[in-house]
């Protein structure tokens, strides 16, 4: 579970309801099927709610309404009727012995209703035993703000799992408990363009978002989850990405009810190119480790959320302010015509500052053309720097010089960002140049960024000509800026490469996965000699190896094996064999053989370690030390990681995780993240090492974590020995234990 003090509860995400989804409007990437499950039972695609009757009811009621002054009740209940008289409802109040509310005939009870309503709000301490009542009555949608539940610790969460199973009889869909008013805010609709959608697990974190409203920003619907009961995160992602007004979904979330939804609806949402930007916060369980695996040490909980994230391509950011600027950057702006920014500012020591910073922030400064310096010059001074960042001066911007500086910056080919630094307002110069860049930003298909430095904000060149403009992207901080802009160029490349891991995961087993069921031992670990027949049921290499039970049988495998050979003790309850010196190498005699037999089988026998024998092994010649495993993480099912190996694993801890099912073009993702990656291209002489047959075992390591994710709570493999260039990947070493 991942922390949250809304109480979100973790569960097993292979219950989901699967249906069929529903129709998608044309966008990127689309390939809408029929709900199918994967080869673990697991749901391939979104369940989608048709949350339209929630947002936009035709009737509604309120149970618990009062119109009695100085009770909480009553603020709701006009709050409700305002909402209600906005979006068209008609509004039914319930209370059992009040005649009307406000001026509205009351009912004493939900059976009395006189239609069928979409959306039934309850202002009761106890939403539960409403709940059959308003599933006999068809009520298609119910809000319980009551709080009390899994927020609250143990007898909470009880009940709250009491009042999810009593809602999932019933048919009826429920927001909450724990939430609060803010879908039924006051939102402006004087405001056109592309909205943001906004969900919350706290309402408090969503005002900064739904503030953008009176920066000229639209928000087309806010979702407060609160403990997520019945409708989650998931379920409103999923639904804002269908939704034609919705530019972008920013999400502050934190926890996840079920780690697979969210994915799934995430991947909705990258199949038809909706951004979602999103603050996560907390951390999940990790659960019990098994000590003796190295895999399950490398990544902590929120290094999978974060990399299940990148997957799909959730945008994280840190903080609320990030989480506002990035969503409205991304709802409102084009996509990129190409991926150069150039900074343009009046003072040398700014452009440069703001250079070094975009640089570091990993955007691409294109240094512009000879001819295109020689342009520039024709308006700036010779002496000042316009290679990129383009200095001015200040004294050109007060003229038509700052115009068409502007317009010749924009009109080259390789830039798609103009980024303006303005640090603080120095009229009538900074009035000047705001206006140049709003008239060019109208003109042109390209993004022009605004980063207005006052710490005032009252300045009629901001308040007015900025913020008027639909076409400039204003910020109040450069790191905000270039938070957006990175996310806004990542985004668009994520989205035009973007093929749905869902589509490609394995439906059925494989022959691999019925030869592996015959080896696992559940609740056990195996040997190294059963761990290594599991992997060989997958394809994967292994040393050629035999293993005996005594020092004849030892030297007769030897020779068979072919000398130089490794010697290594094999049993369930060895892990770390180089730490107890069980493991020999670099054997090149039967006499060497035959000591090390003895001496291996005296060690297990001091240290109380049983044996199901001695592996004698082919000594596999050098190349680079990696590891790869699956790990099991409570949100997420099996996760598959690989990094640098060998002895010193957990002293570096360079390892990249990912959530399966994912394709080749993930296994590479993964490996170019790594800190030691230069190690895999040679060094010091070393030769390439065969990547390729490294993404081979990535994704054959996968394989096993989708078809035997139940029955594997770890698998390690450790050294994973990669051979040069089309020399293949060998398994030294592996432990696996069963679940």
């Amino acid at each position: 579970m991942l922390g949250s003090t809304h109480g979100t509860l973790t569960t097993d995400s292979r219950r989901a309801r699967v249906i069929a989804c529903g129709e998608q409007r044309p966008g990127p990437a689309v390939h809408d099927r029929v709900a199918d499950l994967d080869v673990s039972g697991r749901p391939l695609h979104a369940d989608v709610p048709d949350l339209s009757r929630f947002f936009r009811p035709e009737s509604v009621a309120v149970i618990g309404a009062s119109d009695a002054e100085g009770r909480p009740n009553t603020g709701i209940t006009r709050q409700l009727l305002d909402w209600a008289g906005r979006v068209g409802a008609r509004v039914h109040p319930v209370h059992p012995t009040r005649p009307s509310v406000f001026g509205l005939p009351c009912v004493p009870g939900i059976a009395e209703l006189p239609e069928e309503v979409d959306l039934a709000v309850l202002l009761v301490a106890d939403p539960l035993p409403l709940i059959g009542e308003l599933g006999e009555a068809k009520v298609k949608f119910a809000v319980a703000f009551a709080s009390g539940f899994a927020e609250t610790g143990e007898a909470g969460a009880a009940a709250q799992e009491r009042l999810a199973g009593a809602v999932q009889r019933s048919g009826l869909r429920l927001l909450g408990p724990n939430t609060n008013l803010n879908a039924f805010e006051r939102f402006r609709e004087d405001l056109s363009g592309p909205a943001v959608a906004l969900i919350t697990q706290s309402g408090h974190q969503g005002r900064p978002v739904f503030a953008l409203q009176e920066l000229g920003v639209r928000l087309s619907h806010w979702a407060p989850t609160g403990n997520e009961a019945d409708l989650e995160t998931a379920d409103f992602l999923s639904w804002f990405a269908e939704q034609p007004e919705v530019g972008a979904i920013a999400c502050y979330v934190e926890g996840l009810k079920d780690g697979r939804a969210f994915l799934l609806a995430a991947d909705r949402a990258a199949r038809r190119g909706v951004p979602v930007v999103a603050v996560k916060v907390g951390r999940t369980e990790t659960g019990a480790r098994t000590a003796a695996s190295h895999t399950g040490k490398l990544t902590g909980a929120d290094d999978v959320v974060d990399a299940a994230l990148r997957q799909y391509g959730v945008i994280r950011v840190d903080a609320l302010d990030e989480l506002q600027d990035t969503a409205a950057l991304l709802a409102r702006a084009r996509a990129p015509l190409a991926d150069g920014v150039v900074v343009y500012s009046i003072s040398g020591g700014t452009g440069a500052h703001v250079a070094d910073l975009a640089a570091g922030a990993g955007l691409r400064l294109p240094r512009l053309s000879p001819q295109k310096q020689a342009e520039l010059h024709q308006w700036i001074p010779e002496y000042l720097h316009v290679a990129n960042p383009v200095d001015n001066g200040g004294h050109p911007v007060g003229d038509a010089r700052g115009r068409k500086i502007i317009d010749a910056i924009l009109a080259d080919p390789a830039v798609g960002v103009l980024v303006c630094p303005v640090t603080g307002p120095f009229p009538p110069l900074s009035d000047r140049l705001v206006r140049d860049l709003v008239a060019a930003a109208e003109e042109t298909d390209k993004l022009v960024c605004v980063v207005w430095g006052s710490p005032v904000g009252t300045e009629a060149a901001y308040r007015e000509v900025l913020l008027g403009s639909s076409r400039v992207a204003t910020f109040r901080t450069v790191g905000n800026c270039l938070t957006a802009v990175r996310a806004w160029l990542d985004h668009h490349r994520f989205v035009s490469d973007y093929r749905s891991p869902f589509d490609e995961a394995p439906r059925t087993p494989s022959p691999s996965c019925r030869k592996a069921e015959a080896l696992m031992q559940p609740g056990h670990r195996l040997s190294e000699h059963a761990a290594k027949q599991l992997l060989r049921a997958y394809g994967i290499r292994v040393p050629r190896e035999q293993l005996v039970t005594s020092a004849a049988a030892a030297v007769r495998a030897a020779g068979q094996v072919g000398y130089p050979v490794v010697m290594k003790a094999s049993g369930a309850q060895i892990a770390h064999k180089t730490e107890l010196g069980l493991v020999k190498i670099g054997l090149t005699s039967a006499s060497q053989v035959r000591d090390a037999y003895r001496e291996l089988t005296d060690i297990a026998r001091y240290e109380g370690v049983g044996l199901d024998g001695v592996l004698v092994c082919q000594m596999v010649g050098q190349g680079v030390e990696m590891m790869a495993g699956v790990t099991h993480d409570d949100l997420f099912g099996p996760t598959v990681t690989v990094g640098l190996g060998g002895i010193l694993v957990e002293v570096l801890r360079d390892a990249a995780v990912r959530v399966p099912p994912f394709g080749e073009d993930q296994a590479h993702a993964m490996l170019g993240e790594l800190r030691g990656r230069a190690l895999l291209s040679g060094v010091r002489g070393r030769p390439p090492a065969d990547v390729e047959a490294l993404v081979e075992v990535i994704l054959r390591v996968q394989r096993m974590a989708l078809e035997l994710g139940d029955s594997i709570a770890e698998l390690d493999i450790n050294p994973l020995m990669v051979l040069p260039r089309g020399q293949g990947a060998v398994a030294l070493d592996a432990l696996v234990v069963c679940r």
